[in-house]
């Protein structure tokens, strides 16, 4: 297939990014290696600056300006609760039905769409500087930085949407995990969690529902990872205490604050794994953690 060339315009935000940024990644065949161009906004590319480009028109497509097939700004789209992202979403799900089911891929639309539509007024305490790290201010901060790049801007996108993609993937696929793999337990009257899983977002996602403590087992590696939310009055000290004498060669590290107790980090690199099963490392938990065990001894 020829290699096509994708317009968008000119200081590109998170919309015009986005539509890009899904037509290179889910439609591989047709655009992975696209190029990019720049136009002012509304306007299509020249016949000519294709042609200095490389490029005849029937190889360029045009997002987020132009007011063609992936642009949103004509008189009765503009109405709409649509965006470039949107649309080309649309697209490419036309192409391959089992993107309609990318449930990262939608989370990543919906909030582009929100962010077109000046959407983020509503959120919860939107006046938050908080709200000032999230992609799109981001991208808009690179035209202060490196001002007039249209190129260098969208690439920056580009590897954020990326990034966000993998994260969502990550996130999904751990409230699934959590639903069908999880297992409940209580120290006492303190909702807990298990799990066997190489998904290490589990962890955060399971103390948001409501587990205090949370217990998860790399699978592959045998690392394992015990938190604690930090609202609890849980201490892991005594759980440590316990397994350094039982688990005496594997790396464990216990935070200054007890809420972490963490066999397995990427920050360390010759950390030796546990050997103690999930369901040994519960019945540790409960033993140094549970305070009508310690009365009844």
């Amino acid at each position: 297939m020829e290699r096509q060339l994708i317009i968008t315009h000119h200081a590109p935000d998170i919309d015009a990014i986005g539509a890009v940024w899904i037509l290179k990644r889910f439609d591989l065949d047709k655009y992975a290696d696209a190029k990019l161009a720049f136009t002012n906004p509304g306007e299509t590319i020249s016949m000519d600056a294709a042609k200095d480009l490389g490029f005849e028109l029937h190889n360029t497509t045009h997002v987020d300006t132009g007011l063609g097939r992936f642009d949103h700004h004509q008189a009765d789209k503009g109405i709409q609760r649509l965006s470039a992202t949107m649309l080309v979403r649309d697209y490419v799900i036309s192409k391959n039905l089992s993107l309609e089911n990318d449930e990262a891929l939608n989370i990543i639309s919906e909030y582009i769409t929100q962010i077109d539509h000046f959407e983020e007024i509503y959120w919860p305490d939107a006046g938050s500087d908080r709200y000032e790290f999230m992609i799109h201010e981001l991208i808009r901060g690179i035209e202060f930085v490196d001002p007039h790049n249209d190129e260098s801007q969208t690439q920056f996108g580009l590897t954020c949407l990326d990034s966000a993609y993998a994260i969502l993937t990550q996130h999904v696929k751990a409230k699934e995990i959590i639903a069908e793999k999880g297992d409940e337990f209580y120290i006492d009257d303190i909702k807990c969690l298990a799990l066997e899983t190489r998904n290490d977002d589990t962890i955060k996602i399971a103390q948001k529902q409501g587990f205090e403590l949370v217990i998860r087992k790399d699978k592959k590696l045998g690392n394992i990872r015990i938190k604690v939310r930090p609202d609890s009055k849980l201490n892991l000290a005594p759980l440590y205490e316990l397994i350094k004498t039982i688990d005496k060669k594997a790396t464990w590290y216990n935070h200054p604050d007890g809420k972490m107790l963490l066999n397995g980090t990427k920050k360390h690199h010759n950390q030796i794994p546990s050997k103690l099963s999930i369901n040994e490392v519960i019945k540790l938990a409960k033993t140094s953690l549970s305070k009508k065990a310690k009365n009844e001894e």
